[in-house]
Formats: C-alpha cells, structure tokens, sequence
C-alpha cells in the first residue's frame, strides 16, 4: 500500500496518538480535534510550521512503522529527520554488504544514477517543450563513478532550458526555489522511508560525501526522481502559480502517487523508490547486479496534463 504523506503547516497544533491514529488538536481556544489519521496509512509526517508539539509515543510509535518525522526549517528544507534504527529483519547484513562494497561497484552504481537522471531531465526538458540535445548528449560521456562530474554540467545546462537563463537554483530562495525546496522536501522522505525499509544505512552514500549530512544514501537515491518535481513546478509556474501555497504543496505531495514506466510496467513514484532501494541492498548482496531504476519519461498522470503553449 502507498502511504499519505501528512504536512503540518499550521502553527499552534499539538500531536498525539490515539487507539493507532495520529490525532491533530489546535492548542488555542477550545482546543478542537481537527482530525485523525490511521498510522498505519501514513508515508512520513512533514512539520513544516513554528510551534508544533508531540508526544514522545507517537514519536516511537511512527518510528516502529517506519515513518520519517521530517523537521523543516526556513524556505521548506528539511533540517532533521526521525527514523527507525530496525528497517529490516536483516538489516546488519545488509549494512555490513553496504560498508564491504567495492570501490569499483560503488562507482559503477553512481554512473547509473547519474545517467538515469540525465534522461529524466531530458524528458522533463521534452515536455517543456525545450531542446534535450544538451542532455541526451551527455548521458553517453557518464564514465564510471562520473569523474568528470557530467552530473553537475547537465545541471548547468538544465535549469536555464527548464526555466529560462535568468533561472538560479539557490536553496534559500523563495518563489519557484521555494517550490523546488518544498517538493524535494516530500522526494527526501520517501526515499528516506526506502532507504531504511530496505535495511540500508542513510549515511553511507555513493556519491555525496558532506560529513555533516547523515542522509547521503537518501541523497544519492532521490536524484534520478528530482526532475519529476522539477516539471511539477513548470507546470504550476505555467498555471500562474509563483510560490508555495496549500495549492502547490498539494499538487507537490501528489508527485509521489504519480505513476512512472518501469521494467514490469507502470508504479506508483514512491514505490519507484522503494524498488531502487531495495534493488541496491541486492546488489550489495551480489545478488543481483543492476539497479532496478525507472525508465526515462514522465508520470503518465502528468504528461497527460501538460498542453502545448
């Protein structure tokens, strides 16, 4: 089953557990319930507002279901995560295949990260109605563990075509960065909830290396989906949305229930990364040694959306 994800955007909210639902009560006034919500339906709880409390059991009580509890800070980027320490019944060994992994294999699994996003950017770019040559020309230069950083090349050339040469990713921006931030903010806790169901460690990454990020595995994983987001964000620019707003956040978080051509037919954008996840755990396992990653091309439920200018 794909879970909700559950944003608390409203200051003066309390959340507490209840008989398995997390229930919302306002902390003002007549202190009203204003819902509840089966934990077992929920993906990750996203707090994304000042003066919010909690109660530690429904804190543990998320964690033993394997729920992100992601803390937001300032322009919706996510400063801190709660997650569970036991994701899987073999976690260990798994976590110890992680660490064993080979210098070799560790870069031939970033390159195809790394290819696989440049495709979707090109088909982000496609549907935009951009050219893609500057991208699909350089899926074929990606050499194992990319030292010639192509990542960061075709993001250069990316942005301007998606969004015009004035365009400049700045993760402490307001407006379309505001939206990116916020719809990356959803990506990061569902492949956080991917990454630990699949009894792998966030911290040991591919590719990221920052020694003060413990989520560099999340990091590496959620790059291939980044530009699902992206195209969002185009089309509700398109729509004369310029901002995060309660209407945006909702076309953002319905990213994840998008479905995307894979190997064995169309899934969900979460269960997407739930099946890379775990397709890495089996590599590290010498189980398997490709990563099950999405076919280049949009979710169906938005291509079917976007009309020509």
């Amino acid at each position: 089953m794909v879970g909700r994800i559950v944003e608390i955007a409203d200051d003066r909210r309390h959340l507490f557990m209840n008989r398995g639902f997390m229930v919302v009560r306002d902390t003002e006034g007549e202190r009203k319930e204003l819902g509840q919500i089966p934990l077992d339906d929920i993906a990750a709880v996203i707090a994304n507002a000042h003066g919010i409390s909690y109660t530690n059991n429904l804190l543990v009580a998320l964690a033993e279901r394997g729920v992100p509890f992601v803390l937001c800070g300032p322009n919706h980027n996510v400063v801190g995560m709660l997650l569970t320490l036991d994701g899987h019944h073999v976690q260990a060994k798994r976590i110890e295949a992680q660490i064993a992994a080979s210098a070799p294999t560790v870069k031939r699994l970033w390159s195809a990260v790394v290819k696989a996003k440049l495709e979707q950017q090109a088909a982000a770019l496609e549907a935009a109605g951009a050219p893609t040559a500057p991208l699909t020309a350089l899926v074929a230069k990606v050499r194992s563990g990319d030292p010639d950083n192509i990542e960061a090349q075709g993001a250069r050339r990316y942005w301007s075509l998606l969004f015009g040469p004035d365009f400049r990713r700045d993760q402490d921006g307001g407006g379309l960065n505001g939206m990116l931030n916020y719809g990356y903010t959803i990506l990061r806790s569902a492949t956080a909830r991917a990454v630990v169901a699949a009894g792998l460690h966030p911290s040991i990454g591919l590719h990221h290396s920052n020694d003060a990020n413990a989520m560099r595995l999340v990091d590496d994983l959620m790059e291939p989906f980044r530009p699902v987001v992206d195209l969002k964000v185009w089309q509700l620019r398109h729509a004369g949305e310029d901002d995060v707003t309660p209407d945006s956040k909702r076309a953002l978080v319905r990213v994840l229930y998008d479905d995307m051509q894979t190997n064995v037919g169309v899934t969900p954008v979460m269960v997407c990364m739930q099946r890379l996840a775990t397709s890495l755990a089996q590599v590290f396992l010498e189980d398997r040694t490709k990563l099950d990653l999405p076919l280049p091309g949009l979710p169906l439920s938005l291509a079917g959306s976007l009309e020509p200018d």
